[in-house]
């Protein structure tokens, strides 16, 4: 990723942070990395242990932001986030898989994504 994508992201980031903390959710890591990849933000929120995924572009021209969120790339996700909830001692936790994309500065949060 370049140096205009990597700053997409974390403006991105932040901008998804504060949507969920203005609607209620806890933030419990951001950009949380083991071996099997990185989730950027984990939140609890309702019960549930989200685990979020940010995907932020300027404009759609190689598709919405949301569709860059692969079979490969949700599979590397549960793996991190199984690893993240033995850690914690999580392991009978109610999660759910989450997709925030922004796109020309407009958030859909996508609630059980995958």
């Amino acid at each position: 990723m370049g140096l205009k994508g990597y700053i997409e992201g974390a403006i991105g980031e932040h901008d998804a942070k504060e949507f969920l903390e203005d609607n209620g959710y806890k933030i419990l890591a951001t950009n949380f990395k083991n071996k099997y990849g990185e989730i950027d933000i984990i939140a609890k929120h309702k019960g549930y242990i989200v685990f979020i995924e940010v995907k932020a572009r300027m404009n759609s021209e190689f598709g919405s932001p949301s569709e860059f969120v692969t079979p490969a790339k949700q599979q590397k996700v549960r793996s991190t986030a199984i690893a993240y909830l033995s850690a914690k001692h999580l392991t009978d936790a109610n999660v759910r898989f989450d997709v925030i994309e922004i796109l020309d500065e407009k958030i859909n949060h996508i609630e059980n994504a995958f």
